[in-house]
This record gives C-alpha cells, structure tokens and sequence, in this order.
C-alpha cells in the first residue's frame, strides 16, 4: 500500500522498520493496547510476526515525515468469516489492524486520518464489499475513533483475543460502502 493523505503517508514494510517496531513493542504504554505488557517483542520476535509470508501486509506509518505507527491488511479466509458469522462465503471482506506507536501522536487525530485513508485505499480495490476490525470491548479510544470513521458495531466476539493472560471480549466493526 501507498497510500497519502495531506501529512499522513502509508508505505509498505521495509527491512530497517524492524528496528522501529522493536521500539514500539517493548514500550509498556503501547502494549497496553496492542499485544500485551506480558509480551514485550524481541527483534526475533518482530521479525517472525511482522517479516514472515503470512498473507497480511504490513505497513509503516509516517505522519509529517515521522514514523508513528503500524498497519497490516488482508482478506479473511472462509475459516474467519464463519468465525466471525458471515454466511455469503462470496463476498470480499478485508481485514486491518492497526497501532499508533509513538505515544506523543495519541489523541492528535493521526489515528481517525489514518483509518480514512486506508478505507479509500481498501475501497478502491476491485469487489471488496465490507472492511473489518476487531477492538477490545475496553479500547473506548479506537472504537470512536473507527465510530468517526464510518465504521459500526456489529457484534461482540466473546473471549476473542488473549491479552495480558486474559481472554477478551472484541467488537466486530464493519464499514459497509454504500
């Protein structure tokens, strides 16, 4: 992806971010939300996750020529939209992820950029139908900021995502293009 809005750019994965992602993923304030303080990342870890074929693809985040975050995208599998209780096996359902990981750009509006960009980005692709998300209940702070953005609430996955040695509950967010 390659995606630009006003200072906000997304670029894919390079090489040398794995250092960047390292910093991230060990700073307690960010795995509080993504990941988990029990899991700080070694550079190992972050290059098995983040650099392996996994059919995701990762970006890095730039925001006024700063790196400031991460995003990855995919297609749900068959496997995943049942879970996830889509019946239409046909349609195109695109997943992201995402985190802001310098702290000093929460609550900017970098976030509720990045989520608009990359909805046009993912909407311009050929039949994608819906895009997904799947915050814990708790993030109060994403779930506006995808709110902003167009997306709703569809359902909880109960007990969806370990985090911190617990299972969580995640509301299943969709943007349905009109």
């Amino acid at each position: 992806m390659n995606a630009r809005s006003g200072d906000l750019s997304v670029r894919p994965l390079e090489d040398r971010d794995k250092y960047t992602l390292s910093r991230w993923l060990s700073d307690p304030e960010v795995l509080a939300f993504y990941e988990g303080r029990d899991r700080p990342f070694s550079q190992q870890m972050v290059e098995e996750k983040f650099f392996s074929d996994r059919g995701v693809t990762g970006c890095l985040v730039e925001y006024e020529g700063n790196e400031v975050g991460y995003l990855q995208y995919y297609q749900l599998d068959h496997e995943t939209m049942i879970r996830y209780g889509y019946t239409n096996l046909d349609e195109v359902i695109y997943g992201t992820d995402q985190f802001i990981g310098e702290t000093a750009y929460w609550n900017k509006g970098v976030g509720t950029q990045l989520i608009r960009a990359v909805v046009e980005y993912l909407l311009q692709k050929e039949g994608v139908h819906r895009l997904v998300m799947d915050p814990m209940t708790w993030n109060t702070r994403a779930i506006r900021c995808y709110e902003k953005c167009g997306y709703s609430k569809a359902r909880i996955l109960q007990e969806h995502e370990l985090h911190e040695g617990e299972y969580h509950d995640s509301w299943l967010m969709e943007f349905i293009p009109e």
